[in-house]
Order: C-alpha cells, then structure tokens, then sequence
C-alpha cells in the first residue's frame, strides 16, 4: 500500500513539474534570437555591417536575451511578456534589415 502511495506522488510530482517547465519555455524566441544571429554574423562576414552597428545590434540581442531570462525566473512567462518580447525582436530585425542595406560598409 505504502509503494503506491509513494508511486503516485512521485508521479503526481513529476507531472507538476513539467507542466511549470512548459510554462517557462520561449521556442519562437529561441529560434528568432538564433535566426537574428545568423543574420548579424553574415552581414559581418560579408562587410555588409559596419562595427557600430554590429556593436549595437548585438547590444539589442543581449537585452533581449536578458529580458527573457528576467521574464522566466519566474517560473511562469505570460503572455505579455511573449507579446513584449516579440516585439523586441521585430524591431530589432527591422533594424538588421535597415543597417545591411543602408549602403555603409565595413572599412
């Protein structure tokens, strides 16, 4: 009797757990952060970014990822945060597209 007492709390446990780490989880913004990355090192490589701007945008991807930590410490990311997020990185994918194709080169 004891071990299925103990069995279904520990499953009971388990399930809690998972449900509060599928919470906390930020896949769209994992890969956008991943893709804006990508974006940034080719127009590095390809002289397309100057060093301030790259600077900068790489300064806007940290804020980003720091406001996403802040934003699942605790436990729980709403959807307010998700909308402010993703609005964070639209705008600093519209400035991406802006610095690559506004003629400076990197010297």
């Amino acid at each position: 009797m004891r071990v299925k007492i103990l069995g279904g709390l520990l499953v009971a446990i388990l399930a809690v757990t998972s449900i509060a780490q599928a919470q906390s989880r930020t896949p769209v913004i994992n890969q956008r952060q991943r893709n804006q990355h990508a974006r940034i090192n080719q127009g590095v490589r390809s002289g397309q970014l100057t060093r301030n701007e790259t600077h900068n945008l790489r300064t806007d991807e940290r804020r980003i990822q720091d406001q996403k930590m802040r934003a699942k410490a605790s436990g729980h990311v709403t959807a307010a945060e998700r909308t402010h997020l993703r609005h964070e990185e639209n705008r600093t994918s519209r400035a991406i597209y802006r610095d690559k194709h506004n003629g400076r080169v990197r010297q």
